[in-house]
């Protein structure tokens, strides 16, 4: 059974064809298992190691082999890098880098610590994280929160170059990773609660010079589409594809920021990624389909022009966030070997795309409780194809302003939100942690003044109701069939990454603290352990000397821990999250610490 799930997925991403003009460097370290060279472990956001001396029958026997304390107490999201023999942490605010050496338990090599305007943090949405460091021939790469991007020497920790991608005193402000390609660094920018116009920008990664940009909304030489290239759902998207679905102006405040993960495909030369929300929440001050926020987005690599964009969520009435990350796999679809990309999104769908022409193949719910929209259309002659069908008595806009409408499935934090999904070939499966939490969302009138909050919307958040009474799942998924295979029960949203191993192993953390090992074929628990804080970071693994290890950051925060990561107690603070897990106090703290696990001796 397991030669035939294995044959069926094609062996899924290990099968690229790297060509000889990307990054071999970073490209040979993402092919050896032992290293953890990027954040999501492979530029086709997999998250899947090949290491398997950690397994389902011997996990139970991981023990602690050493820990580090960050130094800062709030939410502490991505991992760690493990270049050869030194593994590279990041901090939230105020971004500290660690270099730490793996053949003396973690001592310290050279830390860097930037000091940045502490006016950052009241902008920053939904807690100070950072996502993480990335890594390209000698330097490392840290977006810092005021949006300065900084290349670092991996060896002595020096500042070699930096450029500034936004403007806090606007609210643009950065709390993602950045994805090397090639020679250049891909970043994206945050504040779509701000009224910001967010873009991609592409920089020299040896110089910091900008190369290209690409705005989610306006005229077309600005989001770098070609009206007649450049298509939708097979059709070219035509002349001013944008502008035509904002009244006036709006969209020069039209939020689509890009704060999630990046995926690249080495044959296509195609940068992967979606563009969030458009603001303001009140979805009647911008009547229209808001293009293109909400989106998945495919740019070519050397010049950031779209070849397809798709857009999930039009007219977004609830704060459905496209930008979680894009897993490129190839797999059997229909009996035909493809080029797919599965996409969890914010709005409760999960999408199966072809990458390279954006065909839509699969668009079916992740989660039963979503009840916003019926069904995403799949009929190729209707009107309506790709678009979900909305269910009126859960659209804001047709509620009215200031009027609260109940029981929207999911909540604006969606039914996944930025923490990644992993998926392992050995099953053909995609493990995904979710959010099984509705609301109430009242939309009021809102004035845009630069710098200042751009919300127009009042939330509560609670458990979905008729169900287990928690607030989280972790799933497995076929993204072929659009179907759930299992699913486990958490108390509180799973609000870490995920990571697939070859060992059949599969691990996460929960907001509790437990680092959780899973069977990836079941789903029986094998493992858990409580960390001193809240895990909010992604599972990752290496190995040295010979051993596996695992290593996770633990620091509660995050949207649903911003209540305990800021000291807020009103039930509609943090964007409405605090009411809503005001019991996750009953269980964790603050924390800032990276705890890394091994089989013993």
């Amino acid at each position: 059974m397991r030669k035939l799930a294995y044959a069926a997925v094609l062996l899924a991403t290990a099968a690229y064809a790297w060509p000889a003009a990307a990054n071999d460097g970073l490209i040979s370290i993402i092919k050896d298992p032992k290293q953890w060279g990027i954040q999501t472990g492979d530029y086709a956001n997999t998250r899947y190691s090949k290491l398997d001396q950690i397994t389902a029958a011997n996990v139970g026997k991981l023990q602690v082999a050493w820990s580090f304390s960050t130094g800062v107490l709030r939410g502490h999201e991505g991992g760690p890098l493990i270049i050869g023999d030194v593994m590279y942490v990041h901090t939230p605010f105020p971004n500290i880098v660690y270099a730490l050496d793996l053949n003396d338990d973690g001592r310290i090599i050279w830390k860097y610590e930037p000091k940045q305007d502490p006016n950052v943090i009241p902008v920053m949405c939904c807690d100070t994280v950072n996502r993480g460091l990335a890594y390209s021939n000698g330097l490392i790469y840290l977006h810092q929160a005021d949006t300065t991007l900084v290349a670092l020497d991996a060896k002595t920790g020096e500042k070699k170059w930096s450029v500034v991608n936004g403007d806090p005193t606007k609210g643009e402000t950065n709390t993602a990773t950045v994805l090397p390609v090639k020679d250049k660094v891909i970043v994206g920018i945050s504040g779509g609660e701000f009224g910001v116009r967010c873009h991609v920008t592409a920089y020299d990664s040896k110089t910091g010079k900008q190369v290209w940009r690409g705005y989610s909304m306006g005229p077309d030489s600005d989001i770098l589409v070609d009206p007649e290239k450049t298509t939708s759902l097979g059709k070219p998207v035509g002349k001013d594809s944008s502008l035509k679905t904002w009244e006036g102006d709006q969209w020069k405040i039209g939020g689509g920021c890009t704060w999630g993960w990046y995926s690249y495909d080495p044959e296509t030369n195609l940068v992967y990624y979606g563009s969030g929300n458009p603001s303001t929440w009140n979805p009647a001050q911008r009547p229209g389909d808001n293009k293109w926020s909400m989106t998945v987005w495919a740019r070519d690599a050397d010049t950031g022009v779209a070849k397809w964009v798709y857009q999930m969520t039009p007219h977004d009435e609830w704060d459905y966030d496209g930008i979680n990350e894009m897993i490129l796999t190839d797999q059997q679809f229909n009996g035909a070997p493809r080029k797919l990309l599965t996409h969890f999104d914010r709005n409760g769908f999960g999408y199966t795309l072809d990458r390279v022409t954006g065909e839509l193949l699969v668009a079916e719910k992740y989660d039963p409780a979503v009840n916003w929209a019926t069904k995403v259309d799949m009929d190729k002659n209707s009107p309506t194809y790709g678009r979900p069908l909305v269910v009126s008595q859960y659209s804001t806009q047709q509620q009215g302003e200031d009027v609260n409408t109940k029981g929207i499935c999911p909540a604006a934090l969606g039914s996944k939100d930025q923490q990644p999904a992993s998926f392992s070939p050995k099953t053909g499966l995609f493990y995904v942690p979710t959010n099984h939490v509705c609301m109430d969302y009242e939309p009021f009138r809102v004035s845009y003044t630069a710098g200042q909050p751009y919300v127009g919307a009042t939330l509560s958040m609670y458990p979905a109701p008729n169900s287990h009474g928690g607030m989280g799942n972790f799933i497995a998924w076929d993204n072929t069939k659009g179907k759930i295979v299992w699913s486990l029960k958490e108390p509180f949203s799973v609000w870490s990454g995920a990571l697939a191993t070859a060992g059949d192993v599969v691990f996460y953390g929960t907001l509790e603290g437990y680092l959780k090992a899973v069977d990836a074929k079941t789903g029986k628990e094998l493992y858990k352990f409580k960390t001193p804080s809240g895990i909010i970071g992604n599972v990752t693994t290496y190995e040295h000397k010979g051993k596996q290890y695992i290593a996770v950051l633990s620091g509660v925060g995050g949207w649903a821990g911003i209540g305990l990561a800021a000291g807020l107690t009103d039930p509609n603070a943090g964007l409405g999250a605090v009411g809503g897990y005001a019991a996750l106090s009953n269980y964790t703290n603050l924390g800032g610490q990276l705890t890394v696990f091994s089989l013993p001796n």
